[in-house]
């Protein structure tokens, strides 16, 4: 189980980290994050920008052969003429154009839906920690996890959230 805070300042942030440390809880399941301490790539918090690309990727090896066969068909059962007279290339020019369908789909879908919900909760994290503001992540069993959770409550956290890791 993970538990993570927010402060608005270092001072909070470091004052429920020795409370945190005074209580016993296991300095190598806490970690601080902002200015000055881990980032949030050191730490290994997801990057929506990284989820995107790898949506992309995934909507591609599907989209792009879908979209050439699909315009290929389309050309072959409509007979349109590209270039006049041309038969095969014909539709192979509407296979080409299909598949360009399927990449720009799954570009703007893939990524869109990465940077928005891909990332989870990553991304807000990360924009508190672009604010200047500071994280504390608590890891471990779900009773120090309640225990932990009491002793930040009483640092006056802006946010304060539980996750169970899959």
């Amino acid at each position: 189980m993970y538990l993570i805070a927010v402060y608005p300042n270092r001072i909070q942030a470091e004052a429920a980290y020795t409370a945190l440390e005074k209580e016993g809880l296991p300095t190598e399941q806490i970690s601080i994050l902002g200015n000055g301490y881990k980032s949030a790539d050191e730490y290994g918090l997801i990057n929506p920008n990284q989820q995107a690309k790898s949506n992309v990727q995934l909507l591609n090896y599907w989209l792009i052969p879908f979209g050439f066969a699909a315009g290929y068909t389309f050309n072959v059962l409509t007979h349109i003429e590209i270039i006049e007279n041309a038969g095969v290339i014909n539709h192979i020019i509407g296979g080409l154009l299909g598949a360009a369908s399927g990449a720009l789909g799954s570009f703007f879908v893939g990524g869109a839906v990465g940077l928005t919900v891909g990332s989870g909760d990553a991304l807000i994290y990360r924009n508190r920690l672009n604010a200047g503001k500071y994280l504390i992540i608590f890891e471990g069993s779900e009773e120090e996890v309640k225990k932990a959770t009491g002793i930040l409550r009483s640092f006056d956290p802006e946010n304060i959230q539980g996750y169970v890791e899959n």
